[in-house]
């Protein structure tokens, strides 16, 4: 009888431990996100996108000696470009070394990818290409075998 006691005893104390750990797991539950989602259709639409992303793009860019800066800065508006683009969920712009310069992106499909390839960034960067570049950009198409994303 005396260890049904202690037993008694101890439920106030295990409930206080045992209670943030259920409203944890409520936290982080698979249909808690479902839910969230439901409510907001472009965040479901961001989730969708990025879980797709299939193919990218890795472009090098050398800047010719003195125009490193302006290289920058070129690649810094393209930013902008890229959030117009409905097709490149993914976009980086990349100082590799103090005069190498990359790019990176990605995209859901192989036509997000070409769509990019014939858009206003690549059409800029080849309209500023001679007076930027001290080559022709090197650019690398990469499968994408998995992603992790903000969401």
């Amino acid at each position: 009888m005396s260890k049904l006691i202690q037993l008694i005893a101890l439920l106030p104390f295990s409930a206080l431990l045992i209670a943030p750990a259920l409203c944890e797991a409520q936290l982080f539950s698979p249909l808690a996100p479902l839910t969230s989602e439901a409510s907001n259709p472009t965040q479901t639409a961001q989730r969708q996108e990025s879980a797709v992303i299939k193919n990218a793009l890795f472009v090098r860019l050398e800047a010719k000696p003195g125009k490193e800066k302006e290289l920058a800065q070129f690649l810094h508006t393209g930013l902008d470009l890229a959030r117009q683009e409905g097709t490149t969920p993914v976009w980086f712009a990349l100082q590799l070394g103090p005069s190498t310069f990359g790019i990176f992106d990605a995209f859901s499909d192989e036509a997000g990818r070409q769509a990019h390839l014939n858009g206003p960034i690549a059409q800029a960067l080849g309209a500023n290409a001679p007076n930027l570049l001290a080559q022709a950009p090197a650019i690398e198409r990469i499968d994408v075998l998995g992603t992790k994303l903000p969401q």
